[in-house]
């Protein structure tokens, strides 16, 4: 039997890593075009529940955007470069490097773009790179990223705007119901108000300009403290609830006097 033995100085290779061996690439096969299924989604009538409802099991595409070279150190090093994480993974590192890509809404939120094709990607910006994942992973990123939110294909005709509750939905592998939908929010908001001073009744339903409208029903005859301390109690409660938060985007307080009920 011969024995090799390393030259004096010089160190064994590292084992491979068995992730980089055994991991299989789901997307191999991707030609870039967008899902049958969710092609389809984007053509429905209710567009954003379809979408959400597609992008459970179908793949999207995030957008990995050059940037400048950082410069050398002193010693001829590459300066790190800032916010940047090296994972083994590709798809890894472009989920948790996301919050460096985002696109602002009107509201001044910002949201993560993901895209359905290669072809909306580069009709968004020519020079990303398409690194494809599933959209749960991306909303996984999303849920503590750019304020929660996704915007598919941001800049084309069918651009969606995947709320907060939707993406942390996907993210957890949960049907998303939307809150003017949601069965059991009523019963949630009634509870979570029970004991808000001089609050009379409650009732929810779909907002003008926000998901739901909550009504509060006061006793007639409060002065100004007197409404304004129980409609700050009562923000206060919905806004630190965080099964309410879970499940909704955006609602308003309307008081109405128990007489108007």
């Amino acid at each position: 039997m011969v024995e090799a033995h390393l030259p004096e100085g010089v160190a064994a290779p590292p084992p491979p890593t068995p992730k980089k061996f055994l991991r299989a690439n789901p997307f191999s096969n991707d030609d870039g075009s967008c899902p049958p299924a969710l092609a389809a989604a984007l053509a429905a009538e209710e567009r954003t529940i379809a979408v959400v409802a597609a992008l459970a099991t179908e793949r999207i595409l995030l957008p990995v955007v050059p940037h400048a070279h950082p410069g050398r150190t002193a010693d001829g090093g590459v300066v790190e470069h800032a916010n940047m994480k090296h994972d083994e993974d590709e798809v890894d590192n472009a989920c948790e490097s996301a919050k460096l890509v985002s696109v602002e809404l009107a509201d001044g939120r910002h949201a993560m773009p993901v895209f359905s094709s290669y072809d909306r990607m580069r009709e968004w910006n020519s020079a990303a790179r398409p690194v494809p994942t599933e959209a749960p992973r991306a909303a996984l990123a999303a849920a503590s990223e750019a304020d929660g939110l996704m915007l598919l294909d941001p800049g084309s005709e069918h651009a969606t705007l995947i709320p907060r509750p939707a993406a942390w939905a996907l993210a957890q592998g949960r049907e998303w119901i939307p809150a003017q939908r949601d069965p059991e929010l009523g019963g949630l908001i009634a509870r979570t108000l029970t004991g808000v001073p001089h609050l009379a009744g409650v009732r929810v339903e779909p907002g003008k300009t926000t998901e739901i409208r909550i009504v509060i029903a006061l006793r007639p005859g409060l002065d100004a403290e007197q409404l304004r301390a129980s409609l700050t109690e009562a923000s206060e409660r919905l806004k630190n609830n965080d099964d309410v938060r879970l499940r909704v985007e955006s609602m308003e307080l309307y008081p109405i006097s128990l007489a108007e009920a």
